[in-house]
């Protein structure tokens, strides 16, 4: 899904000069204090990616911010996004080799965090430099996308915070995804890879027709059904002017096309129960084919989710009721 906000633009309240001075003295101290007991500070591969909790935020997250910019994934076992975006931000935090450090977060087992964060929807993605929290987006986004914000947010440590990153331990393989075993090939991995390649590299069409090749051949593949759903909802709002869709839906309540175009903008912003209650809404004041598509786009987004979501159950309640 793409994010609503990959902009970095939110940093520039992160360099106020006693902030940069105090973080970048952290940092030159953490090194020094390496050098001083012989060792290089390496670490190994495996810590690169790790699981924090709200007892140990402050050690595991807001301390090591100090050394090295830290990308918070706030995750949950029953989020389909999710399960797309988390391995892939693994795979890069392995790829940068040191140069930020991902914490993921169980939201479900950390409420405290995302009431703190002030997370809406997941999977959502902060960052936090030098002690200072800032959002990076919301939602699964493309790898291209992503990397572009790691970038900047990397650039945005060293120069503002002299935070040069953790030296990787070259002999540590633990935490490579390439030194585990690969499991045997199922008959419809190589395409599904091909569907996740496509989407990353923003080919939705090509992505489309992957998930259909799946769905040819094995009508109840649940990875292709929510792939193919995510991939088309993209493809939807690709071209869509965002500020036009929302005038047009505020304007025309009644509107099946416009409610379900800013339904779609409100998925994809990560606003799951917003989109779910605009087109329940939208059911509620229509009748006759007007009322079925809606009722249909409605069941395309519960597709999207994923039928375990407690979102969907909770809409799918408020929509048997407005239906019966």
């Amino acid at each position: 899904m793409q994010p609503r906000n990959m902009s970095m633009s939110g940093v520039v309240d992160l360099a106020a000069v006693k902030q940069a001075q105090e973080a970048k003295a952290k940092a030159e101290q953490a090194r020094a204090e390496a050098a001083r007991q012989g060792g290089t500070g390496a670490v190994p591969a495996s810590s690169l990616v790790i699981d924090v909790t709200e007892a140990g935020f402050e050690r595991d997250v807001l301390q090591r911010s100090t050394e090295v910019p830290v990308v918070i994934d706030f995750w949950a076992e029953w989020c389909e996004p999710c399960k797309q975006l988390g391995p892939l931000l693994e795979r890069l935090a392995h790829e940068y080799n040191g140069r930020f450090l991902l914490a993921k977060v169980d939201v479900d087992a950390n409420q405290m965090l995302m009431q703190q964060f002030g997370i809406q929807g997941i999977p959502a993605v902060f960052a936090v430099v030098a002690g200072q929290a800032l959002p990076l987006f919301q939602g699964a986004a493309p790898e291209a996308q992503i990397r572009e914000t790691l970038d900047q947010l990397i650039q945005v440590g060293e120069e503002r915070f002299g935070l040069t990153g953790l030296t990787v331990d070259p002999g540590s393989d633990a935490g490579d995804p390439a030194a585990v075993p690969e499991e045997p090939a199922g008959p419809y991995d190589a395409l599904l890879e091909a569907a996740v390649q496509a989407l990353d590299a923003g080919d939705l069409d090509g992505a489309v027709r992957a998930y259909q090749n799946v769905l040819s051949d094995d009508p109840a593949n649940t990875e292709a059904k929510l792939g193919l759903g995510q991939a088309e909802l993209l493809r939807r709002v690709s071209g869509l002017d965002p500020q036009k869709v929302r005038q047009d839906a505020a304007e025309r309540p009644a509107d099946v096309a416009a409610q379900s175009a800013a339904a779609d903008l409100d998925l994809v912003g990560g606003h799951v129960e917003d989109a779910f209650g605009r087109l329940v809404d939208t059911v509620r004041v229509t009748a006759g084919d007007d009322r079925n598509k809606a009722r249909l786009h409605l069941l395309d987004l519960f597709e999207v989710v994923g039928a375990e979501d407690p979102r969907v159950t909770a809409a799918r309640t408020a929509l048997a009721r407005v239906l019966f």
